[in-house]
């Protein structure tokens, strides 16, 4: 049985690419939500690392001297002083109300959009207009907001290839998990699997929650490691073909 699982989880890990997540000055334009046009990430946009309490800084995105010269903001939360006011965890639960999150970046950006300022601003509109783009597409996304509270604590479990779960029964779950995708004749098929699938995403944040919460920076990156095998197995799913290959990237 033993050797059995063993092939079995060097055949998964064999079948996985790694596709670690680029510096922020490497990234691709991030399109406006008001036009089509792209805003490019500064370089000097990166993750901070940072202790909690440091992170809990508030710099309005705007200088209320003079709305063309906005500061920048310590972290991602400071953008939004209305939706996360107490900052990130453990000062403040890890689970964010997307709808006011939503609402203050549509404020943000209304005023941050290039076209609201002088043609000598305009750089500098884009490139906060693409800070705020890159805040709120990584705090609304569970996954993307555990691994950046990580990042903020010196740990960089998205770029980080050695990141893996060595646990050999959550590595047969993915296995089996991939060959039911694979193998599966239609789409109705995989509804069990759906539904099983997402529970554990919503328990991986359960436990997320209560990791930042007591500040157990061990138990998180474990558990966002866990969850990021999940949301793999989520956008086979969404992504099934017949016949299509699945390859899970770590």
């Amino acid at each position: 049985m033993r050797s059995v699982r063993s092939t079995a989880v060097r055949r998964l890990r064999a079948s996985m690419t790694t596709q670690p997540s680029l510096p922020f000055s490497a990234r691709q334009a991030v399109p406006c939500v008001f036009c089509a046009h792209h805003t490019q990430p500064p370089l000097t946009q990166r993750r901070f690392q940072t202790n909690s309490s440091d992170s809990n800084k508030r710099e309005e995105p705007f200088n209320s001297s003079s709305t063309s010269q906005p500061s920048a903001p310590q972290t991602h939360y400071s953008f939004f002083p209305k939706a996360l006011p107490n900052g990130p965890p453990p000062a403040a639960p890890f689970t964010i109300d997307l709808s006011a999150l939503k609402r203050e970046f549509l404020q943000l950006q209304a005023r941050a959009h290039p076209d609201m300022h002088p043609q000598s601003d305009k750089k500098r509109a884009e490139a906060l207009s693409a800070r705020i783009n890159e805040a709120y597409k990584t705090l609304q996304n569970p996954l993307l907001r555990a691994q950046y509270l990580l990042s903020l604590r010196g740990i960089e479990v998205a770029e980080d290839e050695t990141a893996k779960v060595d646990d050999p029964e959550l590595l047969m779950e993915v296995l089996e998990a991939r060959e039911l995708i694979e193998e599966a004749e239609s789409e109705g098929d995989l509804v069990g699997l759906r539904e099983e699938n997402d529970e554990k995403i919503r328990r991986s944040e359960e436990v997320l929650e209560q990791a930042f919460k007591e500040d157990d920076i061990a138990g998180a990156k474990e558990e966002a490691v866990k969850l990021r095998y999940w949301i793999n197995i989520k956008e086979s799913i969404d992504g099934w073909e017949k016949g299509k290959p699945v390859v899970l990237q770590h």
